[in-house]
């Protein structure tokens, strides 16, 4: 896979937390699908274990222009965690919600991408604290301040709303090769024909 614009490979991670790291009890945690859905639901660590059986390469895209090449993401799709709530059809935003109290949005469209994952281990081995234990979502062609670290909401919903960084001027959306890096994109042009989950 060719390096996207305006980035740069890293030999090594450069850890952010802006809220802190939380503390995890993986016997209390509780991953929750919610929001604008006809049939919430709430997953424990060892279900979404369980379900972690989708895995493949891909690089990882900071938006600060650093890149790590070629991680190993094993995880849940999270269009499978989304259907199976049911989203309205009014539905076209997700809000990631984490432990700490970060949150991000991104559109419903890129959640349910082919390749968006809820991540549980990268690289072969469980997700550490510092990466995010237990959980957190991975879309690659988003930036990622977009895979929130310590994931405990998934929560769908009718319209946009600011997240952390979004509140600070960073991009609604955050694709990686249009280089969304910060507001003034025209993020409307989502096509929104119909619902999302209509078969073509």
């Amino acid at each position: 896979m060719s390096l996207p614009p305006g980035q740069f490979y890293s030999k090594n991670w450069i850890i952010y937390s802006a809220l802190g790291e939380p503390a995890v009890d993986p016997k209390s945690y509780r991953l929750y699908v919610e929001g604008s859905v006809s049939s919430p639901y709430s997953l424990t660590y060892d279900e979404l274990l369980e379900l972690s059986t989708y895995e493949y390469v891909n690089d990882f895209h900071c938006v600060t222009k650093w890149s790590i090449k070629d991680v190993h993401w094993t995880g849940v799709p999270l269009r499978s965690l989304i259907e199976r709530a049911s989203p309205k059809p009014s539905s076209d935003w997700v809000l990631f919600i984490c432990l700490d109290g970060y949150t991000t949005p991104v559109p419903l469209e890129d959640a349910i991408d082919s390749r968006a994952i809820v991540v549980t281990k990268m690289n072969g081995k469980p997700l550490s604290n510092e990466h995010g234990y237990p959980a957190r979502p991975f879309i690659p062609h988003l930036y990622g301040w977009k895979s929130a670290k310590w994931l405990t909401s998934i929560r769908v919903r009718q319209g946009y709303t600011d997240g952390f960084w979004e509140t600070l001027g960073y991009h609604e959306r955050g694709r990686v090769d249009s280089e969304e890096r910060y507001k003034g994109f025209a993020w409307r042009d989502i096509k929104r024909s119909g619902s999302h989950f209509s078969k073509e």
